[in-house]
């Protein structure tokens, strides 16, 4: 059966297209016209503007079209939409917005405690991976599903928490703490490790686990998270078999793989930056070690 039955609404998200367009409007007024404003500034750059709009894509992508009504039918979506909120957005969005704009935020004097408190990396690290966990045990997940304001709150809850998370590896903020490139190494292997036992829970369960994706009831209830209740009163439908001929099982193992190949692709790709980053570094040192030693040499002859 296909989706367009759900209509225009539940596909593409009108409201959410206009909240993203805003949010893009408010960001290069800030950055370009108000930047005179703030204390420090610097001149938007090409890159900061590519990467802001990126990350507004993406988060259209996965929360506003139509994989998102996909994510709430098939376990498989869901995923891949966890995956890339949690995983692509924030980056892009820490290192799109420009850090003077992030300054002036964060040391707001209730910002300021809170953000430094929850950006140091052990804690970063336990708070975004347990409450991800806690939300996959099925009883949580289940009930979480079924309230529309709870799965809101919780989603927004977890990128917050995606954001502390990954400031440790990628702000770009002069005097910022970041961490060192060995430390950036270990942590993301320690993240990785963290994400593990959720995924581990869906990949190898021997049944559904989650009834908002296997019991018929349960999932057109949870439904209604995407699409106006008035839609589905006016459809006649049995549950998610009737989208896809993918048993629920497999729907379910697929999501949990596709989860941590995504995840391995992420940090694959930073833990490249990190080491390509170390090596420009020791060809800067060694190349600055071989000048002074040059200019001590040439000064030696001189004497």
């Amino acid at each position: 059966m296909p989706i367009g039955i759900f209509g225009f609404q539940a596909l593409w998200s009108p409201l959410f297209i206009l909240l993203l367009t805003f949010l893009t409007v408010l960001y290069f007024f800030i950055t370009v016209k108000w930047r005179k404003d703030f204390k420090e500034s610097e001149p938007l750059t090409k890159r900061q503007a590519f990467l802001f709009i990126a990350a507004m894509l993406v988060l259209y992508a996965v929360k506003g079209a139509p994989i998102d009504l996909m994510g709430h039918i098939m376990f498989t979506y869901h995923m891949v939409q966890m995956a890339v909120l949690y995983l692509v957005v924030p980056p892009l969005l820490i290192k799109g917005i420009p850090w003077w704009v992030w300054k002036a935020v964060i040391q707001l004097p209730v910002i300021r405690p809170v953000f430094q408190l929850l950006t140091k990396p052990l804690i970063a690290l336990v708070l975004f991976n347990g409450l991800f966990s806690i939300y996959h045990i099925p009883l949580v997940f289940d009930y979480i599903k079924m309230s529309e304001t709870l799965h809101g709150l919780y989603t927004f809850m977890l990128f917050i928490f995606a954001i502390f998370m990954w400031w440790p590896l990628v702000n770009e903020m002069p005097r910022g703490k970041q961490l060192s490139g060995l430390k950036k190494v270990g942590y993301i292997f320690a993240d990785g490790i963290l994400l593990t036992p959720a995924c581990a829970l869906i990949i190898f369960a021997t049944s559904p686990v989650y009834a908002t994706y296997s019991d018929a009831s349960m999932w057109l209830q949870a439904m209604e998270l995407c699409v106006p209740t008035n839609t589905l009163q006016s459809l006649s439908l049995s549950g998610p078999e009737l989208f896809s001929d993918m048993p629920i099982l497999e729907d379910q193992q697929l999501g949990g793989v596709l989860m941590k190949i995504i995840q391995e692709i992420v940090y694959g790709v930073i833990l490249a930056q990190v080491f390509f980053e170390w090596y420009r570094k020791e060809r800067k040192d060694d190349e600055t070690i071989t000048q002074e030693a040059l200019a001590k040499h040439q000064a030696n002859l001189i004497k």
